[in-house]
């Protein structure tokens, strides 16, 4: 049996490529505490650098037959685990941009009288869906959404099961999501304001 902390980086390098998971835990063990460092010194957060470096033996693991070291493995770790945190920052910086730009957007318009019509239209939809379900469907949907009862209440209130108020009420909101699921995707943009 092989003695891989004995190895030196060529040897491990080597057994890597043939694919001996001790050599890749011996590589591991030698550089993840230097490595998750100096990831933590340029991140300043444990999870962020944890998940860097991770993904660094990841790559390491799933490119192992390609490794082409030109100086020291420690060397090669040490500017990979550095262009991971560089294209954190990049990608970070992107989303940063984006939300920016998406709160100049909404900031420059007002849109108040759009939000107001918007609402109107949503509910008068809403409205209009409720009355199109059957007589029972409806009842049971109004004293559950609009007076707040609970299942056992409207059981009794109509003098059915609460097996068959539960029916109705996925029957009711199933329908009203099917018709007014475009209504989700506004309401989504309205909230990113």
């Amino acid at each position: 049996m092989t003695d891989f902390s004995k190895l030196n980086e060529d040897e491990l390098i080597s057994l890597l490529q043939q694919d001996k998971l001790g050599a890749f835990r011996e590589i591991y063990t030698r550089y993840w505490k230097v490595l998750y460092a100096e990831a933590y010194q340029r991140l300043k957060s444990k999870e962020l650098s944890e998940e860097i470096v991770q993904e660094l033996f990841t790559a390491v693991w799933h490119k192992r037959y390609a490794i082409n070291v030109k100086t020291t493995l420690g060397g090669y770790l040490y500017s990979s685990v550095s262009n991971l945190v560089i294209d954190y920052y990049r990608k970070e910086l992107v989303r940063l941009k984006y939300k920016e730009s998406l709160k100049v957007v909404y900031s420059e318009a007002d849109t108040s009288t759009e939000d107001a019509i918007m609402l109107k239209d949503m509910m008068q939809s809403i409205e209009s869906e409720v009355n199109q379900l059957p007589d029972k469907c409806r009842s049971v949907y109004e004293l559950s959404r609009i007076e707040n009862k609970t299942n056992k209440e409207i059981a009794q209130y109509l003098g059915i099961s609460e097996k068959t108020v539960e029916n109705h009420l996925t029957k009711a909101l199933k329908r009203l999501r099917l018709n007014l699921g475009h209504y989700i995707v506004l309401i989504s943009i309205a909230l990113i304001k």
